[in-house]
């Protein structure tokens, strides 16, 4: 269950980028969140993020990232409006509460606090895509001929937690095959049946640190200057990615400058869409930022085109 929530390779289109257009790609997206205010922006990157998702197969694993996602959403929806007091509409008078006082409820507070989760959901899911979308030791690659101790310690650290959910896996498996129950017992029972679960996992990640070392040993690591070996190229897939994210952050500039993409809730809400310039805006962003989506359903019903990137 917990492999989903880590990189598979899966030979799918979107996973074949070069890692540094998916950082741009991705960090284009995580901007844009953090500085659009207007809740049809922010509700049109999420719907374009599920279609990502969907398309490099991960929507098992998003869905483990929504539930935690919308139980912080549900928290920000009840502490927001009890806490700003700034909306005009009130919708319920409640009572006074020490430290707080009068608990005046508005509608201009809850629909801050939706908008306010929709962000939420949508920066989960932005990591989400990452987790699903490019594999870490590549991206790691990318800055091992600058810092190549460092890059070394982050690749051990951020493999050592999804390697230890395997071996726990493995190991439950090989127990349960013994005879070993682990959903049956008293609670000290079943504490120590986990208990020799564990000894065996901790006795598994020495060994398998131990094996690190003597490879690292067998390389040579640290006897002097080390060489980078790297077979990541810039495709056009690429150069129309990075084309894409940059004039879809252009356009969000441009249209953030004149007010296409803000949104103010207090004292009172604004209209959703004031004009159909809001519409052109959005529209304009989501197509570039469509551009990998749209390749990969050109890459797999289209012969000429997959020659071509």
């Amino acid at each position: 269950m917990f492999d989903r929530l880590f990189y598979r390779e899966k030979g799918l289109f979107l996973q074949s980028f070069h890692p540094a257009t998916v950082l741009v790609y991705l960090l284009v997206l995580l901007i844009l969140s953090l500085i659009y205010d207007h809740p049809l922006y922010l509700l049109a990157l999420f719907l374009l993020l599920a279609l990502l998702i969907r398309e490099v197969d991960g929507l098992d694993a998003w869905e483990g990232f929504l539930k935690a996602g919308v139980f912080l959403m549900l928290v920000v929806m009840m502490v927001n409006p009890l806490v700003i007091r700034a909306g005009k509409t009130i919708i319920w008078h409640g009572p006074a509460v020490p430290f707080l006082g009068k608990l005046d409820i508005s509608m201009e507070a809850l629909y801050f606090g939706a908008a306010s989760s929709l962000r939420l959901l949508v920066i989960i899911s932005i990591f989400c895509l990452y987790n699903l979308m490019i594999n870490p030791d590549r991206v790691l690659n990318l800055f091992s001929r600058i810092a190549g101790k460092s890059v070394l310690v982050m690749t051990l650290a951020t493999r050592l937690f999804p390697t230890m959910v395997r071996d726990l896996q493995r190991i439950r498996e090989v127990q349960q095959l013994r005879g070993v129950d682990f959903d049956t017992g008293s609670l000290w029972q079943r504490a120590k049946k986990y208990s020799g679960l564990y000894n065996v996992l901790l006795l598994s990640s020495l060994e398998g640190a131990m094996e690190i070392a003597e490879s690292m040993q067998a390389r040579a690591f640290g006897s002097g200057r080390r060489s980078v070996y790297s077979r990541n190229i810039l495709r056009p897939r690429d150069l129309f990615c990075l084309g894409g994210s940059l004039l879809a952050l252009l356009a969000a500039v441009w249209g953030l400058r004149y007010g296409y993409g803000r949104y103010s809730f207090y004292p009172e809400a604004d209209f959703l869409i004031k004009n159909g310039t809001t519409l052109a805006v959005l529209f304009i962003v989501l197509f570039y930022l469509s551009v990998p989506l749209i390749l990969s359903k050109g890459w797999k019903h289209c012969r000429f085109l997959k020659s071509k990137i």
